[in-house]
């Protein structure tokens, strides 16, 4: 099955390219990791309107949120077909902060498998020297990609923000990620 001209068309309404051929199909993983306000839907708790096997029973009447949401597997040509998040189990999402990868909480660990480990590093590496970063979530446990390490934050709370700072050493430089209160560094 392939993007339909209806999806291509909505989401050109929207500033939003799809990667042609991609859908949705029978994943429905968003419904679970995903929160949505306008509903009251928290994250990594399954949508009261979302069945398993038939997928969302307000399809017609669906929030704009849901309406207008695409992951990063529908957006995005730099991310392979491995990534589909109904196989994957993951989730990638562009945030304001970079790119955030939420993993479904029955696989804690899909994250370290390849492909994905290496695609993740791949993109902390060419995150590193902008304000952005690669973050995995895992029901709400928040770990940091670095070039050269993963740094496992905990859970963030409101008003916390990722810094992310290198330290010059002999053997090159290295990377430090910690949390802070917004308006502080």
């Amino acid at each position: 099955m392939t993007t339909t001209t209806n999806e291509v068309a909505a989401a050109a309404a929207l500033g939003t390219d799809l990667v042609p051929g991609r859908q949705c199909g029978s994943c429905i993983l968003c419904c679970k990791l995903l929160g949505i306000k306008e509903i009251n839907k928290p994250e990594y708790q399954w949508c009261k309107h979302c069945k398993p096997g038939v997928g969302c029973t307000i399809y017609d009447t669906r929030p704009k949120a849901c309406r207008t949401f695409y992951c990063g597997y529908r957006q995005s040509t730099d991310i392979s077909d491995a990534w589909f998040p109904a196989r994957s189990r993951m989730v990638l999402l562009a945030q304001g902060i970079g790119i955030v990868c939420y993993v479904d909480t029955g696989y804690p660990d899909a994250w370290k498998v390849q492909p994905y480990y290496g695609d993740l590093k791949t993109w902390a590496r060419r995150a590193v020297n902008t304000e952005h970063h690669v973050i995995v979530n895992i029901g709400g446990r928040v770990i940091t990609i670095l070039p050269d390490s993963d740094v496992d934050l905990g859970f963030m709370q409101a008003g916390e923000k990722i810094v992310v700072g290198t330290a010059d050493t002999p053997m090159g430089p290295v990377y430090r990620a910690h949390k802070v209160q917004k308006g502080k560094d």
